[in-house]
């Protein structure tokens, strides 16, 4: 599969960087890849013990060797944010700045012109503990749909306000069904695993429709991770690939956990590098 999604590095540069590589250009510096979001856009994995931390292996450092590091990455992402905190602080501490938001504000005013490129991933927190072993609570799904569609649209809002007509392209990627997982435990396993599905394309349709009304593109990663497809064969498709693009099927201490393992990221970055493809063409 990466064969056929990654983008020579030359070739990507040339398409993504734009106007910010010609800003950079005078004082001699690469142009920046900026990365927000929750645990996944710092590539969190679980240790050998089930501790999880931030590592060099996620998504965004996939996205910058393609680019041949013709990008500085800056992370400024945070585990266990969610889109209320993303806006408010309270989990992560930022110097000069309340939230994660507010330093990410400050990062793009800072640079002005010299920022290629904005991925975005938040929301899976807003939602995760809403599927338990017994079901899906779906009154707390609507609580966190709920937030997600009134935060993430002031996060993007006050983005791309900092950075007007600077060239960036900001991509908000979009979700995988951790939840999938549950399909190897028998009926009751394959049911909560059924009803997760579209509840999960609920949420990234808000999701879609906050970044596209933004102006920033869609990496599918709902697709990448084939989410959707059941297919005939043991295990489906979807399942199959959760369990082996994730830590949910691993063994105890290690799993399960939700986060993706490095042939995971490795498809969330080729859903990013599919929408800078697209940028080129427009």
């Amino acid at each position: 599969m990466p064969g056929k999604w990654l983008i020579a590095p030359a070739t990507a540069a040339a398409l993504m960087i734009g106007s910010a590589a010609a800003a950079s250009a005078s004082t001699h510096a690469a142009p920046y890849y900026l990365s927000l979001g929750d645990s996944l856009s710092v590539g969190f994995q679980p240790d050998a013990q089930g501790v999880g931390h931030p590592t060099g292996q996620g998504f965004d450092h996939d996205v910058q060797a393609d680019l041949g590091h013709s990008v500085r990455l800056t992370e400024l992402g945070c585990p266990a944010e969610t889109t209320t905190s993303m806006i408010n602080g309270g989990v992560c501490a930022y110097p000069g700045a309340k939230s994660q938001l507010d330093a990410a504000v400050n990062f793009l005013s800072a640079h002005r012109g010299q920022v290629a490129l904005v991925t975005i991933v938040i929301g899976a927190t807003d939602v995760e503990n809403c599927a338990t072993p017994t079901g899906i609570d779906l009154a707390c799904v609507g609580q966190g749909v709920g937030a997600i569609q009134a935060n993430l649209p002031v996060i993007l809002d006050r983005l791309k306000a900092a950075a007007p007509n600077t060239g960036a392209r900001f991509v908000g990627v979009n979700l995988y069904d951790p939840f999938l997982a549950a399909f190897v435990q028998g009926d009751q396993g394959q049911a909560l695993a059924r009803q997760s599905v579209p509840l999960t394309q609920q949420v990234n349709g808000i999701l879609a429709a906050a970044y596209t009304k933004a102006g920033a593109k869609v990496a599918d990663v709902e697709t990448a991770f084939h989410t959707t497809e059941f297919t005939s064969t043991t295990p489906p498709l979807n399942v199959a690939t959760i369990c082996a693009d994730t830590y949910m099927c691993a063994a105890p201490p290690v799993g399960p956990n939700i986060h993706p393992n490095p042939s995971g990221y490795r498809l969330m970055a080729n859903a990013v590098e599919a929408q800078l493809r697209h940028c080129a063409y427009e």
